[in-house]
C-alpha cells in the first residue's frame, strides 16, 4: 500500500468524522448538553486536524486547529454553546469540509469566508459572546486565545539514531517574572499503547519544557523487578509544575497526538507562594534523560520560539526523524488493518489514532471492512447472471420433467432458495442508510436561509432508513434542489409569518420510511403553500397551457415541474431561471420513482418521493398482453381478478369501468396504450391487475394473462437501447427471452389523457 492509498483512506475517514461534526453539532443546536456529545464533536476535529498534519494539509491544519481550541472551551465548561455561538461553528463544520474536499479533489475555498470564521472562533475562545447572545451569562472564566498551530510531535523514530538535545546551544533568554506567569501542575501517565504506536515521552516533555519553566519528578514507584519486566508496558509517570502564559490549550497539543493513550491531568496551581510571587526553586539546566532518575524535583529553562531559531538544524533533523515515523507508523497501521479487518484497531491512515475511531472500534460489536464500490457492483452482476441461469436451468428442466418429481428438480428448487439467499445477502451489503445525504442537506438549508434572510429549522426523521448505495448517491441533486426551492418559494419571510400568526421561524421536515417494498421521502414545509393563481397565471404567460383550459389543483401544482418554469419575479443566485424542480421530476424518474406534490394554501407543502429500494433486481408479476411479455413491479399491486361481464360499464366513448366491491375503477388496456393492438379488447377474456400509483390513485390494468411472480434482475433499457415511453427497464427471463418492465406510472397517467411522450403533454408532471 502506497501513500496514495493511505491518503484516500484518510480522506474516507474524514467523511465520517465530518458526518460526526454534523450530527454532534445539530444534536447541541437542539439543546444536547450531553458532555459526549460534546467530546465526540470534539475528536471529530481533532482527529481531521492530526491527520492532515500527516500529510502536511497545512491550510487544513491551520483551520482546525482554531476550530479546535474553540471546542475545548466547550467541552471545558468556559463557553456556553448558545445558538449563536453554534451558528458559527456550523458554518465552520462547513468550511472544514469545503477545506478537506479541496485538499482530495484540488479547486480552491473561499479564503475571505475562512479567514472571517477564523476571526469569529477566536473571538468565542477569547470570551467574546456574540451580540444575539448578550443576554447569556457570562464565562466563568476568560480563555487563552488559541496559540498558533504547531507542528505534530513525533510518532516515531524507529530505525533511526536518537538526536541529542541540549539548551547549551541557546542564548539565555530574559524571562518575565514568575509572578506574572500561572503555574500548571500535570500529571502525565503513559499507557503502553503510546510506545507502541512510535511515540517517546521524553520527546514529548521536551516540547513541553519549551513552554516555559518546569520541574519534573519521576514516579517509578510501579516499576517491577528484572524478572516480571515486560519490554512492552509502562511503568513510568511524571508530575511536572509548568510555569508558563500560554494558558492550559498549549499544554495540550503538546500532548495532541497523544492524549488519548496516556493519563493526563492539567490543572492550575494557586498556592500561597505562587499568590504572593514568591519564586519556586528552579534553575535552568540542560535537557537531557536525568530527569527519569528517582531524585528530588529538578527544574528545567525554557527558550522562547524566537531563540529555537538559532537551532534551526537540529529541528530540521527532529522533523525529518518525526515524518519519517509518522509515515512509517502510518504504513504499518495500514497493513495491519488490511491484515486483520476483525481486529479492533483504529483505522489505517489516521496518524493522530483518532479516539473516535478507537472508541468505535473498542465498542463496535461486529467488525467492519471497507471494500471498494466496484468490487460489489461486480458481485451484484455476477449475482443476477446467477439468478438468470438459474432461471434457465429450471425452466428447461420443468419442460423436460412432466410430473416434476425427479431429484433434479427436487435439487434446483434448493438451488432456487439459495440463489435467493445470495441475492438478498448480496443487495443487504450495499444498503446505505440515508443519514448521509440528509446530513448534507442541513448545511444548504443554512446557506439558503442566510441569503434569503428567513429563520429556519431543518427536522430529519428516519434518517437510519437503509436503500440501495446506488440510489443514495443520487438523490442529492433532486434533494438540493427540492430544499433551496422549499426555503426560497415554500417558507415567508419572518415579518410575513408574525403577521399571518405563525412563529418567525420557519420548519422544513425531511423524512424518510419504508412502504410496500419502496422507500418514501417527505420533505414538508410550513410556509404559505403553493399559489396556484399565480403559478397559472405565469403557465399562461409561458405559453404552456391555454388561457381556457380547465385544471385541477393537482394538474396546477405539477406546473411547477415543467422545463423553465418559475415563480420568482426577479433572477438570483437562489432561482429565477426555471432551472430546478424539472431536474428533480427527472432524476426521481430515472430511478424508477415519482413524486407528488399535496399543498395546502396558507399551511404549507409536501413533496413525496417514492423510490425503489434498489436498482438492481425487482419482484415482479410476469403478464402477457397482445403476445408480448411483461413484467409489472409487484409493489404497485394490490390484488388481481378475473373481471365478470356484469362488472364492466362503460363511461364516455371510449372509457370502461369495473366494479370492485361496490366502488368504480377506471379498467385500463395495456395493450392499447402501448400501441401493441388497434382495439380495444374484451376485458372478461383478461385479467385485471389493480395498482396503485402515486397521485394517480387506483387502476385496474387489463392484462391477456398471467404467467406467474417471478424476482427478475433489472436491465437498464435507456443505456443499452434507448427510452421507451411506458416502459421502464428490462430483464432477461428463464427462456432467453427479453421481457420489458411496465412503468405503472406512465401507464396510468397514460389512461388520464396524458401523452406517453412528456415533450407532447402540458400537464406532464402529472
Amino acid at each position: 500500500m502506497d501513500m496514495n492509498e493511505i491518503k484516500e483512506i484518510f480522506f474516507q475517514e474524514c467523511e465520517e468524522q465530518l458526518a460526526e461534526l454534523e450530527s454532534g453539532l445539530l444534536k447541541l443546536n437542539d439543546g444536547d448538553r450531553d458532555p459526549e456529545t460534546v467530546n465526540a464533536v470534539f475528536r471529530a476535529v481533532h482527529s481531521i486536524k492530526g491527520g492532515a498534519g500527516a500529510f502536511g494539509l497545512d491550510d487544513l491544519v491551520s483551520f482546525a486547529h482554531v476550530f479546535e481550541t474553540t471546542l475545548d472551551c466547550v467541552r471545558s465548561n468556559r463557553l456556553d454553546p448558545g445558538p449563536e455561538v453554534l451558528k458559527v461553528m456550523l458554518k465552520s463544520a462547513d468550511v472544514l469540509a469545503d477545506l478537506t474536499n479541496a485538499a482530495r479533489d484540488g479547486g480552491s475555498v473561499d479564503e475571505a469566508r475562512s479567514r472571517q470564521l477564523i476571526k469569529e472562533l477566536e473571538a468565542l475562545a477569547n470570551g467574546e459572546v456574540p451580540q444575539a447572545s448578550a443576554a447569556a451569562p457570562a464565562p466563568v472564566e476568560v480563555v487563552a486565545k488559541p496559540v498558533a498551530a504547531v507542528a505534530p510531535p513525533p510518532v516515531s523514530n524507529e530505525g533511526f539514531q536518537p538526536v541529542a538535545f541540549s539548551f547549551d546551544d541557546f542564548d539565555a533568554a530574559e524571562e518575565p517574572p514568575l509572578m506574572e506567569m500561572p503555574t500548571y501542575e500535570i500529571v502525565f501517565k503513559p499507557k503502553s499503547d503510546l510506545y507502541a504506536k512510535g511515540n517517546e515521552a521524553t520527546l514529548l516533555l521536551r516540547d513541553l519544557s519549551r513552554l516555559g519553566e518546569m520541574s519534573i519528578h519521576c514516579d517509578m514507584g510501579a516499576l517491577p523487578t528484572l524478572e516480571r519486566l515486560s519490554p512492552e508496558s509502562a511503568y513510568f509517570s511524571w508530575k511536572i509544575q509548568l510555569a508558563t502564559d500560554k494558558g492550559e490549550d498549549a499544554i495540550r497539543t503538546v500532548f495532541e497526538f497523544a492524549e488519548w493513550d496516556c493519563d493526563l491531568e492539567i490543572s492550575l496551581v494557586e498556592d500561597e507562594a505562587t499568590q504572593s510571587g514568591e519564586e519556586l526553586p528552579m534553575q535552568p539546566v540542560p535537557f537531557d534523560l536525568s530527569i527519569l532518575d528517582d531524585e528530588p524535583a529538578v527544574s528545567v529553562g525554557v527558550v522562547e520560539e524566537e531563540e529555537q531559531l538559532a537551532s534551526r538544524q537540529q529541528d530540521i533533523r527532529n522533523a525529518a526523524v518525526s515524518a519519517a515515523g509518522t509515515a512509517s507508523n502510518v504504513l504499518q497501521m495500514a497493513q495491519s488493518a488490511a491484515r486483520a479487518p476483525a481486529e479492533k484497531a483504529a483505522p489505517a491512515a489516521s496518524a493522530a489514532q483518532s479516539a473516535a475511531a478507537q472508541q468505535a472500534a473498542a465498542s463496535a460489536g461486529t467488525p467492519t471492512i471497507r471494500v471498494d464500490l466496484d468490487r460489489v457492483d461486480r458481485l451484484i452482476n455476477l449475482v443476477g447472471e446467477l439468478v438468470i441461469n438459474q432461471a434457465m436451468l429450471s425452466q428447461s428442466v420443468v419442460e423436460n420433467d412432466a410430473n416434476g418429481t425427479s431429484s433434479i428438480n427436487m435439487g434446483l428448487e434448493e438451488l432456487q432458495q439459495l440463489t435467493r439467499e445470495i441475492q438478498d445477502s448480496v443487495m443487504a451489503i450495499r444498503a446505505q442508510p440515508v443519514k448521509p445525504v440528509f446530513q448534507r442537506m442541513s448545511r444548504i438549508v443554512r446557506e439558503i436561509a442566510d441569503m434569503t434572510g428567513k429563520s429556519v429549522r431543518l427536522i430529519t426523521e428516519g434518517e437510519n432508513t437503509e436503500v440501495d448505495k446506488t440510489v443514495i448517491d443520487k438523490l442529492a441533486e433532486p434533494l438540493t434542489h427540492m430544499i433551496r426551492n422549499a426555503v426560497d418559494h415554500g417558507l415567508e419571510t419572518p415579518e410575513k409569518r408574525l403577521a399571518a400568526g405563525k412563529s418567525a421561524e420557519g420548519t422544513v421536515r425531511l423524512t424518510a420510511k419504508h412502504r410496500s417494498g419502496r422507500i418514501v421521502i417527505e420533505l414538508a414545509d410550513d410556509g404559505a403553500g403553493i399559489n396556484r393563481e399565480k403559478v397559472r397565471q405565469k403557465a399562461i404567460d409561458n405559453d404552456l397551457i391555454a388561457a381556457d383550459a380547465n385544471l385541477s389543483d393537482e394538474e396546477i401544482d405539477n406546473l411547477i415541474f415543467h422545463a423553465g418554469f418559475s415563480t420568482a419575479d426577479k433572477i438570483s443566485d437562489i432561482s429565477g431561471r426555471g432551472v430546478g424542480m424539472d431536474v428533480v421530476k427527472r432524476s426521481i424518474q430515472a430511478l424508477g420513482g415519482r413524486i407528488n406534490i399535496s399543498s395546502k394554501p396558507g399551511h404549507g407543502s409536501v413533496f413525496t418521493m417514492s423510490l425503489p429500494l434498489t436498482l438492481a433486481v425487482l419482484d415482479g408479476m410476469v403478464v402477457t398482453v397482445a403476445n408480448q411479455t411483461l413484467v409489472v413491479p409487484l409493489t404497485a399491486i394490490v390484488e388481481t381478478l378475473q373481471p365478470e361481464a356484469s362488472a364492466i360499464h362503460s363511461f364516455g366513448s371510449n372509457q370502461r369501468l369495473i366494479s370492485i366491491r361496490n366502488s368504480f375503477c377506471p379498467l385500463v388496456d395495456v395493450g392499447r396504450i402501448l400501441n401493441f393492438r388497434a382495439i380495444q379488447a374484451n376485458p372478461v377474456e383478461g385479467v385485471a391487475l389493480l395498482v396503485e400509483s402515486e397521485g394517480g390513485g387506483q387502476r385496474a390494468l387489463m392484462v391477456d394473462a398471467i404467467q406467474g411472480q417471478r424476482q427478475v434482475v433489472i436491465k437498464s433499457l435507456e443505456a443499452n437501447y434507448t427510452h421507451v415511453p411506458g416502459i421502464a427497464a428490462a430483464t432477461i427471463l428463464g427462456d432467453g427471452r427479453v421481457a420489458l418492465i411496465l412503468d405503472v406510472d406512465t401507464i396510468v397517467a397514460a389512461s388520464r389523457g396524458q401523452s406517453l411522450k412528456p415533450e407532447m403533454s402540458l400537464a406532464a408532471a402529472g
